[in-house]
């Protein structure tokens, strides 16, 4: 059995091959894995079932949370829209060999700005068996290689998964060895945190405690998010219908996803705030208005309410408590929308619809890594731009510093159309 550094370096020489494959090769490899995943649906739902007898084990012992099994089942929409996430990545533009910026400098000295791959990108999640083709799609049209870590719940389904894709790829030549690679142990996590000599960013997708120890115990740059903090401002002016609407299903349409609301702020004047409460009670979720809940995750069907004076208020409260996730105001009021999304530090600052739509699929990103409450590099659904970087081209015919630096040649700076 290959040891974790062998499949890292294997990885590696992939991620530098993979710099080369053409936007045609990727996109025939992806057609290639969605018809394959397309056609072995049966092996997978198999597999899946097995892990779900082994996940069920866990929740009755407290080892799992009824959440995370949740987002472990594989259905025939998660597969139908899993297909299609890969189908709709082949048809993006190649985010790689892009020219970002063309300056000239001088007389025949031509900066560009250029991306590129990122490299080796180690991923760590828990459940969500569709995550390995997601990122699996992602990596391949972005030309990065992969080390993907799954919960131990998820093993049978993630390692069908991964064998078809692989399976798959295998047929077409230009594609390298070891560009798509799977672990299993918690040993490996604990490797993959130490190998920063050939991992170039980490992405976890998992609850608050796997993030913040991916976090603490390793020097390689993490993207992702510890909390889905996510909240509602109902204002004054928003509308009865609209707002119970779209609360809802902020709420209950996938209780236990990190972009499900879990704070819900009403201003104190809103005319129907007892009726709206209601309404979200009569769905079944438990309303819950104590000042410990505003920094809880409940991934389940709980809401914090709170009433709150006017949008500043709204505003204040989300910045404080708020985990930089997603966040909805409802209102017919342009000026206090534009005021809340102007003032609210959020990846997503949304304008009369759910939370819910913090997705890089419904973003028609094809599919995402993860969300990202970051401020560099990438933010919100992070998808295909999310995994190129860029490096800087400079081609000249000889010219020197020195003759800048004693005046005898002039810079230009003058930016050349793209």
């Amino acid at each position: 059995m290959e040891s974790f550094i062998d499949i890292a370096k294997l990885a590696k020489k992939a991620s530098v091959k993979a710099q080369g494959l053409s936007g045609i090769i990727k996109d025939k490899g992806l057609i290639a894995v969605a018809d394959a995943l397309d056609k072995n649906k049966n092996k997978i739902f198999e597999a899946n079932k097995k892990d779900l007898e082994f996940a069920k084990e866990l929740v009755e012992n407290g080892e799992l949370t009824k959440s995370t099994y949740n987002r472990l089942k594989l259905d025939e929409n998660k597969m139908r829209d899993m297909i299609q996430g890969i189908r709709d990545i082949s048809k993006l533009d190649d985010p790689v060999n892009k020219v970002l910026l063309k300056r000239e400098l001088d007389d025949g000295l031509i900066l560009q700005k250029v991306s590129c791959p990122i490299g080796v990108l180690g991923i760590i999640f828990e459940a969500r068996p569709d995550v390995i083709s997601q990122i699996s799609a992602l990596a391949i049209k972005s030309s990065n290689a992969v080390i993907l870590k799954g919960g131990k719940e998820s093993k049978n389904t993630n390692k069908t998964i991964l064998d078809i894709i692989n399976e798959a790829l295998s047929h077409i030549n230009e594609f390298p060895q070891g560009m798509l690679n799977q672990v299993y142990t918690r040993d490996d996590v604990g490797e993959m945190l130490k190998a920063d000599k050939y991992i170039d960013l980490i992405i976890p997708r998992g609850g608050n405690s796997l993030v913040k120890f991916i976090k603490e115990n390793t020097k390689i740059p993490v993207l992702g998010h510890a909390d889905g903090i996510c909240h509602i401002f109902v204002d004054e002016s928003a509308d009865f219908d609209l707002a119970k609407r779209v609360v809802i299903d902020s709420k209950t349409q996938y209780p236990s996803a990190c972009n499900t609301v879990e704070t819900l702020l009403i201003h104190k004047d809103f005319a129907n705030a007892k009726e709206l409460i209601k309404s979200i009670e009569d769905m079944g979720v438990e309303i819950i208005f104590t000042p410990e809940t505003w920094h809880k995750e409940y991934s389940d069907l709980k809401l914090a309410v709170k009433y709150v004076d006017d949008v500043n208020a709204a505003i204040e409260h989300i910045n404080e408590y708020g985990s930089g996730h997603t966040e909805s105001i409802l209102t017919e009021n342009k000026e206090n929308a534009e005021q809340f999304m102007n003032l609210v530090d959020s990846a997503g600052v949304y304008h009369n619809v759910s939370t819910r739509f913090a997705d890089g699929f419904r973003y028609g990103f094809g599919a995402e890594v993860g969300i990202s409450t970051n401020k560099t590099h990438a933010r919100g659904p992070v998808g295909i731009d999310g995994l190129v970087i860029y490096k800087y081209k400079l081609v000249g015919n000889g010219q020197i510093v020195n003759d800048y630096a004693t005046g005898i040649k002039h810079f230009k700076h003058k930016d050349i159309s793209i």
